[in-house]
């Protein structure tokens, strides 16, 4: 095993990306409220590194405000593939503008005029709603670059503890867990199955 656990991630995600028919990129993301209440969703892994793993959304959705008011997440890879997984946890943290603007300028333009539109996680009283404010997004920035909302950008989650899952026959699986000692080191072990 390596001494870090980025080096083994890269290995297991570039796998990933040759046997998953879609979104080896996706990941459960699990935040909970003030009082502890618990949510889980899927998002799109869109950067990582030893900084961290980085997915976007709106910044008023209920995931957003759960990481405001605890400020950590946990990860989730599952490549049924594989048969393999990834739990990350630790501290989320905004990214920067500059790196928010960067990654939203390589979405799709209906993606750009989507995140305009949306009232991400609020109610909607009907699908034609939000067809009408796509539609108004699309004329009110027609032959232009969409900017960036200022209600949307990307979260980092820093990783304190990551655990590598592989199947094994009989469910005898290998467990190797690295938990964060210092900025660039890292303790690793095995679990029980």
């Amino acid at each position: 095993m390596p001494a870090e656990p980025f080096s083994l991630f890269d290995l297991w995600f570039a796998e990933a990306r040759k046997t998953e028919l879609n979104d080896s990129n996706a990941m459960a993301l699990a935040t909970a409220n003030a009082d502890g209440q618990p949510s889980v969703r899927m998002v799109l892994l869109k950067g990582h590194g030893p900084d961290g793993f980085v997915f976007y959304t709106n910044k008023e959705s209920n995931k957003a405000r759960q990481i405001a008011e605890r400020g950590f997440a946990a990860l989730l890879f599952h490549w049924k593939s594989l048969r393999r997984q990834i739990r990350i946890e630790g501290e989320v943290l905004s990214v920067d503008d500059q790196t928010a603007d960067t990654y939203f300028a390589t979405r799709s333009r209906d993606s750009q005029l989507g995140a305009w539109a949306s009232d991400q996680s609020r109610p909607l009283a009907s699908r034609e709603i939000f067809e009408a404010r796509f539609a108004e997004m699309a004329e009110r920035f027609k032959d232009q670059p969409v900017p960036r909302p200022p209600h949307w950008s990307g979260y980092r989650v820093n990783p304190q503890r990551i655990e590598f899952w592989q199947d094994r026959a009989h469910r005898l699986h290998e467990r190797h867990l690295f938990i964060r000692t210092g900025p660039d080191s890292w303790e690793e072990g095995l679990l029980y199955p």
